[in-house]
């Protein structure tokens, strides 16, 4: 067979003028790179004066300007202002305008949290733009009301002005096939509730259609299409076609499908509706803070959320609505100038040729010699280590970042977190290229590249399985580069080719892998960096035989050749000390230390700039209350750590059990400090009928508030009787499974009642129990905003924020009523 192949052959691609075609492969990458990461930038906004039949961001942002005045949660005065403009505007365009007003309940999975099943009196703004020969509707839909710890500048406000915008723009010009509605739902922060009961009830619903929900959960970045219907193939063709910047991709629709995450969209889908989900969410520090205001909008991703909206309304509404089921999902990613999308049955033989695609390699790269099996088995077993270290490191990186700024930790995401961002990334480098350079010198490059192939071919197998969207993610890189192995391996090592094979399949990995990465940061914050870091990684296994190019052809490998003996061509071998060779090593680490550095420069500025300041205070959360039988109060906190303000109220005790006495505030573990009692009144339970059939008792009561408050809850004391049937405001409520009396004396409550936004005359409720005692004790609870006017409160001071939590600045009062 002859001689084994030196060290320099042991690759895919040997070029003559390795310095030059090492630029060109990376100035080629860095190039695709930066054609991905402008495809990705918002488009600039359009001026107030644009044409009438354009969306312009400048005339939306006067409706942001006046919706997010101030925090308008459901039920406040702030909240009917906001309405009534609304209702004002679309009238104001000639479309025939309603309210609906009525009480529903939740949607989607927030059941049990915060206290019992959730009602809500809602009123939605619904607007129709009639067609002229409809086979359906489209409904645009976004919330008007607020969290009541901000004035949701972005979340909602974002999404009411783009649906008034778009209503505007389509009003303006001819009049579509299709019918659209334009639906401005209230309570979404509470509850889902004014989606549920638009869904559920109003007449227009009534035969479903295609949802275009339109939310913000930041204050920047591309608008992302992150979530549709099922079997979405033909819509997803109508985002790619019809939106101008379509941005979304397969695996972010698998994974939010998979978290107990909600919009109003969930309320929608929850009633057989089509359509698709779309925002912007980086910028995720304000995120229902009182920093969340119009002045922090980019008006780029505004301008962004409505090209795409009235695109894809214009395109549905045109189309034949009636067909666009299409009993698959697409798989789809964005490129530089559109979006990729194939059927999703095409996973499974695109994951199959990935693995055949590397065995194949794998033989060749054997059968040349560039590789004995020792080397392929060694190359695919050490690949694990930059695949389990870098994300292991990003999260070390961060949980030492927190260490130091423990306010952090309660953030979605730091307030400028770019530094941080390319620390994770140049770790994740760091890593990687460390271990390639040590590597390199035990496997060999061919082997390495192999084994990092093997490895994404297996994880598109995985994700085939597990979450079909996502397996492109890894069976499109791990077959590109399957093919340029074996095109490299056709063709002359020492010629261009190779070069050429593996540079194309590194732009594959770039084009899929990249938008991953930059766009995982803002989706999962930096307390996950880990994920992104592990694409980062993938992505670089893909790119091994470029970054092979970095390194001397003569690299000295030692270990085994492919017929199992000692390289003769390794000095090491005959225990030779070759300057030459320590020389090629020492070159070969230069990466990873410039990789290295980096990441600690860029770690060490972003602690420098990212400082909490009164621009971007450190976010604390505190709540008041008060339990009115003893006329005790308690400062309540939910951070693990508290702040140093914080603890001036909350802090020095731990607590298990606030649920028993205000278990409308839920069951989680909090901090606790002892609190003047204030002067508050508590909710009223008044009886309106009493009466007793078969043993079983029904209690006719209505809930009231004596002070304006944002929700009121009623709890039953499962010592005392057991709940059978329940209705609230005539509305049936899911009873489920009640404690048994001996559970009861370690779960005291059963059934409890959540309503947001209650009305001035209370709310009624009916409970059929079985009595387990001669009363029936119910605990009845308010929660208003607000803690300035609590004796011993004390205004925070300037870098002292609010955190973005439904429960932050809550005062609650209890009361229980023996019945």
């Amino acid at each position: 067979m002859g001689a084994p192949p030196s060290a320099a052959d042991r690759t895919l691609a040997r070029p003559r003028h390795r310095p030059l075609a090492a630029l060109v492969a990376l100035v080629t990458l860095v190039a695709v790179g930066a054609a991905m990461l402008i495809d990705l930038a918002t488009p600039a906004p359009r001026p107030a004066d644009a044409p009438a039949d354009e969306f312009s961001a400048g005339r939306a942002y006067r409706t942001v300007q006046t919706v997010a005045a101030r925090p308008h949660p459901a039920g406040s005065a702030a909240n009917d202002q906001v309405r009534e403009h609304v209702v004002g505007v679309l009238r104001g365009l000639g479309l025939e305008t309603e309210v609906q007003d009525t009480v529903a309940p939740e949607a989607g999975q927030l059941s049990g949290a915060a206290g019992g099943a959730t009602f809500a009196r809602v009123r939605n703004v619904v607007a129709r733009l009639p067609g002229t020969a409809s086979t359906g509707r489209i409904f645009l839909v976004a919330h008007y009301d607020s969290v009541q710890t901000g004035p949701g500048g972005n979340d909602d406000a974002a999404g009411t002005s783009t649906v008034l915008e778009v209503a505007r723009a389509l009003a303006a010009g001819p009049r579509p096939r299709n019918d659209i509605v334009f639906v401005l739902t209230d309570a979404e922060e509470a509850c889902l509730c004014g989606a549920s009961a638009f869904a559920s009830d109003h007449p227009l619903a009534a035969d479903g259609g295609v949802v275009l929900n339109l939310e913000a959960r930041g204050s920047t970045g591309p608008v992302i299409m992150f979530e549709t219907s099922r079997n979405n193939a033909k819509l997803v063709d109508v985002f790619g076609r019809a939106a101008p910047h379509p941005v979304g991709t397969s695996f972010a629709v698998e994974i939010y499908r998979a978290l107990p995450n909600d919009t109003d969209f969930t309320a929608f889908l929850d009633h057989d509706f089509v359509g698709l989900n779309a925002a912007y969410i980086d910028g995720g520090a304000i995120y229902h803070t009182p920093l969340d205001t119009p002045a922090a909008m980019d008006r780029g991703s505004l301008q962004m959320h409505g090209d795409n909206a009235l695109g894809l309304a214009r395109e549905f509404g045109r189309a034949d609505l009636t067909g666009l089921r299409s009993g698959h999902d697409a798989t789809y990613f964005p490129v530089p100038g559109g979006l990729v999308r194939y059927p999703g049955w095409l996973t499974w033989p695109l994951a199959g040729l990935a693995v055949l695609g590397v065995l194949v390699l794998g033989w060749l790269v054997r059968r040349s010699g560039r590789a004995g099996t020792g080397r392929l088995v060694a190359g695919f077993g050490l690949t694990l280590v930059p695949v389990a270290a870098a994300p292991l490191a990003a999260q070390l990186l961060w949980a030492g970042i927190t260490a130091l700024r423990p306010g952090h930790a309660e953030l979605l995401d730091p307030y400028r977190p770019t530094w941080y961002r390319l620390a994770v990334v140049a770790l994740a480098a760091a890593i990687l290229l460390a271990w390639y350079a040590l590597a390199r010198r035990w496997a060999g490059p061919a082997a390495l590249a192999v084994g990092g192939l093997a490895w994404l071919a297996l994880l598109g197998v995985v994700l085939a399985a597990l979450v079909p969207g996502g397996a492109y993610l890894a069976t499109l890189p791990a077959l590109a580069g399957a093919l340029a192995g074996l095109g490299a391996l056709a063709t002359r090592i020492d010629g261009p080719w190779p070069v050429v094979a593996v540079t194309l399949a590194g732009a594959v990995a770039v084009v899929i892998l990249l938008p991953t990465v930059v766009l995982l940061f803002p989706a999962l914050g930096m307390a996950m960096g880990g994920v992104a870091a592990l694409f980062a990684v993938l992505l670089g296994l893909a790119a091994l035989p470029v970054i092979d190019l970095l390194h001397p052809a003569a690299g000295g490998q030692r270990g085994l050749v492919a017929g199992g003996e000692r390289d003769s061509h390794d000095p090491a071998s005959s225990g030779e000390r070759d300057p030459v060779a320590a020389r090629a090593r020492w070159l070969g680490a230069l990466p990873a230390v410039a990789a290295a550095l980096a990441a600690t420069v860029f770690a060490g500025v972003g602690l420098a700039v990212d400082r909490f300041d009164a621009a971007h205070p450190v976010p604390t959360h505190l709540m008041y209350a008060l339990d009115a039988d003893t006329n005790e109060a308690e400062w309540i906190t939910r951070e693990e750590e508290p702040q140093p303000w914080t603890k001036e109220y909350a802090g020095s005790h731990f607590s298990e059990y606030l649920g028993r006495v205000f278990p409308g505030l839920g069951e989680e573990s909090v901090r606790t400090g002892v609190a003047p009692a204030a002067n508050l009144p508590a909710p009223t339970v008044q009886v309106l009928s009493d009466s007793t059939a078969g043993g079983e008792r029904t209690l006719r009561l209505r809930l009231l508030p004596q002070r304006p408050v944002r929700l009121a809850t009623l709890h039953v004391d499962a010592t005392t009787a057991e709940v059978r049937r329940a209705e609230v405001a005539g509305r049936t409520v899911p009873v489920g499974r009640q404690p048994t009396a001996e559970e009861a004396t370690f779960d005291r409550w059963g059934l409890g009642i959540v309503f947001h936004a209650p009305p001035p005359e209370g709310v009624e409720i009916t409970l059929t129990v079985l009595p387990r005692a001669g009363k029936v004790n119910l605990r009845a609870m308010d929660a208003s905003d607000g803690l300035d006017a609590l004796p011993g409160f004390r205004p925070r001071p300037a870098g002292v924020g609010v955190v973005g939590s439904h429960s932050s600045e809550l005062l609650a009062v209890a009361r229980t009523y023996p019945v």
